[in-house]
């Protein structure tokens, strides 16, 4: 019976339902076509600021760690520069006509010394220092493999750059070290004269290698220091079967000062970086593999399009089965909703088919005959729900300082201050006085201010830097807020604002009444947020409470919404005092409001 009734319903009325499968599939179609050409835009866009980004980033990076190495470099010109005017190398150098034994090795031990401090000043470049005198035929080092005094070989080196290696022959494929000599003479381009002091710098290639380990360990690349010519110096995990493909590339197309450019391979792309070192006419390569990056962006795009197929089938399959068993029930339903919502709660819907609309047809009659005792339940279980709130926040607003106050007590008393363990023990017992009475929910915004100033005294009397200023008129006085409202707030300036500048320390507290709103301000100097970070702040303070977040502002905005309703809250801007400004504003009660607030227009 039901599928000749089926049956005839459908032959009365096909083409119209025909018709609006049409529909449906079409605007279906319709939307899956600007929602494909959205996202291959989007990820066409994606890619190419993914690749930007990805070179800008490279060549930050790569500029970031080129400066250090020259910084390196020339912190050790300097001490020699420095080091060759000291008065014990230039005694070093002198006749030592009138000095004895004793004296000529006690200064070689003050050299010595000095060198070594300088030297070993950091684990990740340790530096080699020489001293020759021309005059007397000596030289002084911090290392031990020194070849003593050589007139040819100070010739030979002293041309002014960074050399890799000293001249001498090395073993084939052996690694070796950077050099510099440096000589004041007054000679011609600072040429040997016989009695010259002559100072050696240096430094060991596995500094080169300390430093590409420590900027490959924060990235993928593949960093290496390059000459052509010259055996490079990798890192000690470089992949160098990469490396050498790459050298043998470099060796045909000299690298440029900086240059960045994507390189083939083996089949695959890589983006080479090139910078050129300051000092050692050497250029530091990076190079980055760029389809293991990018990849992932092809794959999620593939993988876009055969999804969106996949659903443009299911969506056409479902579109038939929602019209077919779905649109009737649902616009019952919604009639049925729409009575209730009028107050007609006696509605009842009946389903003629054992389907999962007949129980929701059957819930929604349960829920019309008990939605009147849940009203009344709702309501009361409300307001015992807001009180608890109100305890419970409250209760979490706790001040964690009493350890270092008393610390403060016991290191005055021991320094004799009487004075200032008789004004921190006042303050505290005030503080503590207050916060620990808890018969009263509220306060006024005079007993808050009472309490700020025990507070900032403290805070006062453990870093004097700390200066405040507090202007809030007599007419807000009188209001009542919740009690520790601004304490935290406050608390939250010390910490973050005035604790973390090492200049002023200056909290301002102000505040206004604007028609039926009074606003409170509290300002540091401190060193303050960005402008993203305070709507970071601001749109979090209207979230639930967050892990990393502190809970102390955070239940202070939710005391003051529970206190005074939606139309108070916390706001963070910037201070005029060039920190962080914290705004709390609420509506005043009517039962606290002046009696020509309360008179109605235009009597």
């Amino acid at each position: 019976m039901y599928i000749k009734k089926s049956m005839a319903f459908i032959r009365g009325t096909g083409p119209r339902r025909l018709s609006l499968f049409a529909k449906m599939n079409s605007l279906i179609i319709i939307l899956f076509i600007p929602i494909i050409i959205l996202y291959s835009y989007s990820n066409d866009v994606t890619f190419d600021v993914v690749s930007e980004e990805l070179q800008v980033s490279n060549t930050r990076q790569l500029n970031f760690l080129a400066g250090q190495i020259d910084s390196r470099i020339s912190q050790m010109m300097d001490f020699s520069v420095i080091f060759s005017k000291d008065p014990n190398v230039r005694k070093f150098n002198g006749l030592n006509i009138w000095e004895d034994r004793y004296g000529r090795m006690q200064t070689r031990y003050v050299l010595q010394e000095k060198m070594m401090l300088q030297a070993g000043f950091e684990d990740m470049w340790p530096a080699r220092y020489a001293v020759y005198s021309q005059q007397n035929k000596d030289v002084i080092a911090n290392y031990d493999d020194i070849n003593g005094f050589d007139n040819e070989y100070l010739k030979r080196n002293l041309t002014g750059q960074w050399n890799y290696g000293d001249g001498r022959p090395a073993a084939p494929g052996a690694m070796q070290a950077f050099y510099w000599f440096y000589t004041d003479s007054l000679n011609q381009s600072g040429g040997l004269t016989g009695s010259s002091l002559v100072i050696e710098a240096s430094f060991s290639y596995e500094n080169i290698q300390n430093m590409l380990d420590s900027y490959k360990a924060g990235g993928k690349g593949n960093p290496f220091l390059y000459h052509k010519g010259e055996l490079p110096i990798l890192s000690r995990t470089a992949d160098k079967e990469l490396s050498n493909d790459l050298i043998q590339y470099l060796d045909q197309h000299s690298p440029e000062s900086r240059t960045q450019q994507v390189v083939k391979l083996d089949g695959e792309s890589y983006l080479v970086s090139s910078v050129k070192s300051e000092y050692l006419d050497w250029h530091l390569i990076d190079v980055v593999p760029l389809d293991q990056i990018l990849d992932p962006i092809s794959f999620s795009r593939n993988l876009f399009y055969l999804s969106m197929f996949l659903l443009l089938l299911v969506g056409i399959s479902a579109s038939v089965l929602l019209y077919r068993n779905v649109q009737r029930p649902i616009k019952k339903l919604i009639n049925g909703l729409r009575r209730v919502q009028h107050g007609d709660y006696s509605v009842r819907l009946y389903a003629k088919d054992n389907n999962e609309f007949s129980f929701l047809f059957h819930r929604f009659n349960d829920m019309s005959r008990q939605i009147q005792d849940l009203i009344e339940n709702v309501f009361n279980e409300k307001i015992r729900a807001r009180e608890a709130t109100l305890k419970q926040l409250q209760a979490q607003i706790n001040p964690h300082f009493l350890y270092n106050c008393l610390g403060y007590i016991i290191n005055m008393a021991q320094m004799k201050e009487e004075e200032a363990v008789v004004s921190m023990a006042y303050n505290l017992s005030a503080y503590y006085r207050y916060t620990t009475r808890m018969e009263k929910e509220t306060a006024t915004v005079e007993e808050e201010l009472k309490l700020l100033v025990n507070y900032l005294d403290i805070q006062k009397l453990r870093n004097a830097r700390i200066e405040y200023q507090i202007d809030i008129s007599r007419e807000m006085m009188g209001y009542s807020i919740p009690r520790l409202m601004l304490q935290p707030i406050v608390e939250n300036s010390v910490i973050h604002g005035v604790g973390k500048s090492y200049s002023s320390g200056e909290i301002r507290i102000s505040g206004e009444i604007d028609g039926n709103m009074c606003r409170i301000y509290i300002d540091d100097d401190g060193p303050g947020l960005t402008p993203e970070l305070e709507a970071a702040l601001n749109l979090k303070m209207q979230g639930p409470l967050q892990e990393e977040m502190g809970c102390g502002l955070w239940n202070t905005n939710q005391r003051i919404i529970h206190q005074f309703g939606s139309n108070s809250a916390l706001l963070f801007k910037q201070s005029p005092l060039g920190g962080f400004r914290t705004e709390v504003v609420w509506e005043i009660p009517p039962e606290e409001l002046p009696a020509k607030l309360l008179k109605p227009q235009g009597e």
